[in-house]
């Protein structure tokens, strides 16, 4: 089920942009090429972008403009890829992260 804003009074229509597959953690979704990768899964209903590294809460979209990194996400196998800020491409191999094993490495504590 869409999601999708296809009409809006100033944006325009948009049903005229071209859908293009991706998967996203091994199942295949249509979005709009060169939107958002962060806009592509919202519309698909995937609010959950990724766990944090250590507590494995999950996140998602927060600021939308490219500063917070809520967003990261791993792409065709690069980490860290911030989904607001990158257009979606016709086959994209995107990730969530996860959680970490547990402990997390202290390297501060090699330093002393």
């Amino acid at each position: 089920m869409s999601r999708r804003i296809l009409e809006h009074p100033v944006l325009g229509n948009l049903q005229d942009n071209k859908y293009i597959s991706f998967t996203f953690n091994n199942k295949n979704y249509e979005g709009l090429e060169s939107e958002s990768i962060a806009a592509a899964l919202l519309a698909n209903g995937i609010r959950t972008l990724r766990y944090h590294e250590e507590s494995g809460s999950p996140r998602g979209i927060y600021c939308n403009i490219g500063h917070c990194f809520e967003c990261r996400v791993t792409v065709n196998g690069t980490q860290g890829v911030r989904a607001c800020l990158t257009p979606l491409q016709a086959g994209m191999v995107i990730e969530s992260g996860g959680k970490l094993p547990t402990p997390v490495r202290d390297w501060s504590a090699e330093n002393e």
